[in-house]
């Protein structure tokens, strides 16, 4: 039988030469991944029919793309990549649409793959937001509600944004009053008020005859 031949072995960098020289590029402290990501970026780009001059200044933009994307991680640094790349193939699709002697059936799928590659884009760049802490959006809203012979109470309503509470009782309400304390009554006591005389006057008989009436009339 034949010998097996042993496995590489996989050499693991000195943690100690570490120095992320390129973090900028591809957001790790390992420069070689950095590398790799700026070299996987370039070769997305279409390079066809430039010249060196050419060559060298798109290598140059896609690098300073990374860097002005700034990748604080390798995660955000594989968005990145993708981000730049997603774009180079969507736009090289819009062109091949409108070339001038494009078929109509080639320039609808030049669009198609287009669209597609636009909603891809969106998608990386939402999920870098949302790695990045930006998809949420806090508000905090105060609001003081003081009634007439109650305690006045601040209650807090966060909301995490877009529309409207499903259920009114999931709101946190102010209370009107103290809980235990007496309700003033709408119908408190009054004070008596003084008459002229303290003395008992007699009512008049209300069935007593009119003067100047007869019976019968």
């Amino acid at each position: 039988m034949p010998e097996k031949k042993p496995e590489p072995e996989v050499q693991v960098h000195d943690l100690s030469k570490l120095k992320g020289q390129f973090k900028l590029i591809g957001g790790s402290m390992a420069d070689d991944w950095n590398n790799l990501i700026a070299n996987q970026t370039c070769q997305t780009l279409w390079l066809k029919h430039s010249d060196a001059e050419d060559k060298r200044m798109l290598r140059h933009a896609a690098v300073d793309a990374l860097i002005c994307i700034a990748p604080r991680d390798e995660f955000e640094g594989m968005i990145a990549g993708q981000l730049i790349a997603c774009h180079n193939a969507s736009m090289e699709c819009y062109r091949r649409a409108m070339l001038g002697e494009q078929s109509f059936e080639g320039r609808r799928e030049n669009l198609s793959q287009a669209n597609k590659l636009s909603r891809t884009y969106a998608t990386l760049l939402e999920t870098l937001n949302r790695h990045r802490g930006k998809g949420q959006q806090k508000v905090t809203v105060e609001h003081v509600h003081v009634h007439e012979g109650g305690q006045a109470i601040v209650g807090n309503v966060e909301d995490r944004g877009g529309g409207f509470p499903s259920k009114s009782k999931e709101q946190p309400h102010a209370l009107a009053y103290t809980p235990g304390a007496t309700m003033p009554s709408a119908y408190a006591a009054r004070e008596p008020v003084p008459v002229a005389c303290d003395e008992e006057r007699p009512m008049p008989d209300a069935r007593r005859p009119l003067t100047g009436s007869t019976e019968g009339e």
